[in-house]
């Protein structure tokens, strides 16, 4: 089910089901706050806050620029963005939903996998939901370079590693 379709279905499920749709939306499935939503699609802040917090119903005209704005994010399931594949606890520490690159604003989306085998099926994963390129450790990148018609950056953790060393020795020593 497409986001438009959720969206549908909520307008005609109840009352509140179009606000209660866009919420999850927004919320669970593109995990992007307001203003990030706002500002990729060119709607008004206020509107969408009114109709989240049910204080608006919305008229035709709305209901059609959120789905237009949900559609060209759901052109590629999490609109334009960098799949980022590392193990859960990395990805605990990534803040930032929107990374600003020079003039332009690039979504970042996670992709946790713990073992090779999940990271492989992650990166598969983050080209067919339409991911512009992949960040990830140096271990797997040489395999996902091979399967993926994406670019494939890999992050090299300096500052993690040495604290690590630092951490462990002070166990050993």
């Amino acid at each position: 089910m497409t986001f438009v379709d959720e969206l549908i279905s909520g307008i005609l499920r109840s009352e509140d089901g179009f606000s209660d749709a866009l919420r999850k939306i927004l919320d669970e499935d593109l995990k992007i706050s307001v203003p990030e939503f706002c500002g990729l699609t060119g709607l008004s802040q206020s509107t969408v806050y009114k109709i989240l917090q049910d204080q608006r119903e919305p008229n035709l005209r709305t209901v059609r620029a959120v789905m237009k704005a949900v559609r060209k994010l759901d052109k590629y399931p999490g609109g334009e963005f960098i799949g980022i594949i590392a193990a859960k606890p990395v990805l605990v520490k990534i803040e930032e939903r929107i990374v600003q690159v020079g003039n332009r604003q690039v979504r970042v989306k996670e992709y946790p996998a713990a073992t090779m085998e999940e990271a492989i099926i992650a990166a598969v994963k983050a080209e067919r939901d339409g991911a512009l390129a992949i960040v990830c450790a140096p271990i797997i990148a040489p395999t996902i370079e091979k399967i993926l018609r994406i670019p494939v950056q890999v992050v090299i953790p300096k500052d993690s590693m040495l604290r690590a060393i630092d951490q462990a020795a002070q166990k050993v020593f």
